[in-house]
């Protein structure tokens, strides 16, 4: 086997060990699972095909987090060109709630974690729900630690002010999947700090 054939090896094997950890990471950005999976993808992609600038001995969680996070600004971007959805479409698509009361203070905490700035979500949840310290995370977004410590604590304030004034707009998402979407996040990002 060649030097380079048995590195390729060794990045494929190390690789695939963090593909539950950047699904669990797409989920936490993009609000439908179908985006997080094909940004997941996305990155991974584009991860084997920029193997040869990976410096070994340094963290591939990171270096692919980074990737996966820049596809994802990358995409938001060019998202403005895209075409608007269909009211009417929508309205004629959304489904009766049979139990509004089940979950809805989880569906709340859903929501409004929904609001939050992109940077100050990224940062809670890789935090909060990742497990990932300050410094991991600042080398994710390619940021200072005290910005990323900045970012969860305005996040924390945000989110609990939020939930106090009740600002959170309905979108569409049954109340009772809530919890099923919350839980399998959680999960998901549960499994990948066990296999870290």
């Amino acid at each position: 086997m060649t030097t380079e054939s048995g590195r390729d090896e060794a990045f494929k094997a190390e690789l695939t060990q963090l593909i539950p950890h950047m699904r669990a990471f797409a989920r936490s950005l993009c609000a439908n699972p179908a985006e997080a999976e094909d940004l997941a993808q996305e990155a991974l992609l584009k991860a084997w095909n920029a193997r040869g600038s990976y410096a070994i001995g340094t963290n591939l969680k990171a270096w692919t987090f980074m990737i996966l996070r820049n596809q994802f600004y990358s995409e938001k971007r060019r998202s403005w060109r895209s075409a608007p959805l269909d009211p009417e479409a929508a309205e004629r698509t959304l489904v009766a709630v049979s139990d509004p009361d089940a979950g809805l203070e989880l569906d709340e905490v859903r929501r409004a974690l929904a609001l939050l700035p992109d940077d100050q979500r990224e940062a809670l949840i890789l935090i909060g729900a990742g497990g990932f310290s300050y410094e991991e995370v600042g080398e994710i977004c390619n940021c200072a630690t005290g910005t990323i410590k900045s970012r969860v604590s305005r996040a924390r304030d945000r989110l609990a002010l939020i939930l106090a004034e009740g600002s959170q707009p309905q979108d569409g998402v049954r109340p009772s999947a809530a919890m099923d979407c919350i839980l399998g996040e959680l999960a998901s990002l549960g499994a990948h700090r066990r296999a870290a």
